[in-house]
């Protein structure tokens, strides 16, 4: 093959990136592209979003990566669907190779593509690079898709082996990449949005932000067992939003906790598993994105009360540990994985309101939102999904906080105007009588002994 194009898209590295080798081993001549897709930019609700300016930034790295190889990183703007038949127009690429996102909004995109491509022969090339197995690779014995994590995560198990894991180097074979000047590089500000500060949150993008993460992680990975569920400890790896734009190889990750051995390093796999699980659903159920895994509870008649939602956007429900995780999504774009499951519970299972609209509330705010492991956790959380927890167990919110906040240390960090508060009255703040009068702190919105047994009354009405 003459010439080709990579398509840089949620595979923003060059360290083991397969797609990148199999265009440059294919092609003589190969340029790289990435686009600000318009189509999914024009939709977002802030132009001061952080996942854009994180995806700016690792553009940049990116694009020098490139130029350090002597090609470059041409950055566009526009509908990608549009945008990629016209640049292998352009350069006269017989194929354009990128990496598959399981999406369904990105399988339709890809579908224009290539439908696009063909009417002029040309190709488009997917290539699994964010997963270690995709698709129909890891099925049950009657070869169908799994349902249930635990005999997934045997049977991905079971597959691993070196070929899985083996990484791809593409230095060899970047003399292949067309040798031009560096291409012009738009600023956030012409994208049409704003700074949001990453920096100070200390969020590094692109692969030295991985990199960095990943070697601070490894030097407390046996620890994670016992570490990840206390949101006031250093215990997650931080690195859910390298992995969701593919600063780094999954396959690397993998290798490393299989590397690190021990049993907080095995817990932390499982993890990486959970999401490969959420991946494969998301792509032989594309309707769960927005429609209940299990069908019986697709048309739950949620209550939605007025005021409800409200209340917990904004980290004002009168439970401070839901409070502070909702306070720490909206000020850094992140939340501690348990308490994620805790705030999903409590809007669904508390306050009775419609999963979706939270799935799609974190999906405005969440720096490594990823639609397969949100849609995945919140139908956990809300008891309507596959593998989920059952709808007949609901998180007690005081109990949660006083197990995995014992000395409130999260919740005063996140709530400075309970900070005074003593630690036998901060999961609760309404046991402090008289004195929780005098706080700028809501009383609890519900009782959660009367909500459970209203969700449950919910829920038996549906069987």
């Amino acid at each position: 093959m003459e010439s080709a194009l990579i398509w840089f898209r949620r595979d923003l590295r060059l360290d083991d990136n397969g797609t990148v080798a199999e265009a440059l081993a294919a092609a003589r001549r190969v340029r790289a592209v990435f686009v600000f897709d318009s189509d999914i930019l024009e939709g977002l609700a802030q132009r001061a979003d952080r996942r854009v300016e994180f995806i700016h930034g690792s553009v940049g790295a990116l694009k020098e990566r490139l130029e350090a190889l002597g090609g470059t990183l041409h950055v566009v703007q526009g509908p990608a669907r549009l945008c990629i038949p016209e640049l292998a127009r352009r350069w006269d690429a017989q194929a354009v190779f990128a990496a598959r996102d399981y999406e369904p909004f990105a399988r339709q995109r890809d579908a224009a593509v290539a439908a696009a491509l063909a009417r002029e022969g040309r190709s488009l090339h997917l290539l699994k690079d964010q997963v270690v197995f995709e698709m129909d690779e890891v099925l049950s014995g009657a070869g169908r898709p799994f349902h249930v994590f635990t005999p997934y995560k045997r049977a991905w198990l079971s597959r691993l082996d070196a070929a899985a894991l083996a990484g791809r180097d593409v230095s060899t074979l970047a003399d292949r990449l067309v040798r031009e000047a560096p291409a012009s590089f738009p600023g956030l500000g012409e994208l049409g949005f704003l700074p949001t500060g990453l920096a100070e949150l200390g969020v590094v993008p692109g692969e030295s932000g991985a990199q960095a993460r990943l070697v601070d992680f490894l030097a407390r990975i046996l620890r994670y067992g016992e570490a990840r569920d206390y949101p006031a400890r250093k215990g997650p790896s931080y690195l859910s939003v390298h992995l969701r734009f593919g600063t780094v190889s999954i396959r690397k990750l993998v290798q490393e906790a299989r590397d690190a051995g021990g049993e907080g390093a095995a817990v932390w796999l499982s993890e990486l598993i959970w999401r490969e699980f959420y991946q494969m659903l998301l792509w032989h159920y594309p309707a769960t994105a927005e429609h209940a895994f299990q069908a019986r509870f697709d048309a739950l008649p949620w209550p939605n009360p007025a005021g409800h939602f409200a209340a917990w956007q904004a980290g004002r429900t009168g439970y401070p540990l839901v409070d502070a995780a909702m306070r720490q999504l909206d000020r850094t774009g992140y939340m501690h994985n348990r308490l994620r499951m805790l705030a999903a519970s409590f809007l669904v299972k508390d306050l009775h309101v419609d999963w979706r609209l939270g799935e799609r509330h974190f999906a405005e705010k969440l720096l490594d939102y990823d639609q397969a492991a949100n849609v995945g956790g919140w139908q956990w959380s809300a008891g309507v999904g596959t593998d989920a927890q059952p709808w007949f167990r609901v998180f007690n919110p005081v109990a949660q906080s006083e197990r995995f906040d014992p000395e409130g240390r999260f919740i005063r960090r996140y709530l400075p105007e309970l900070a005074g508060l003593p630690d036998r009255f901060i999961h609760a703040p309404w046991r402090a009588g008289a004195g929780a009068a005098a706080l700028d702190y809501p009383p609890p919105i519900v009782d959660h002994a009367t909500a459970r047994a209203a969700t449950l009354a919910l829920f038996r009405a549906a069987q």
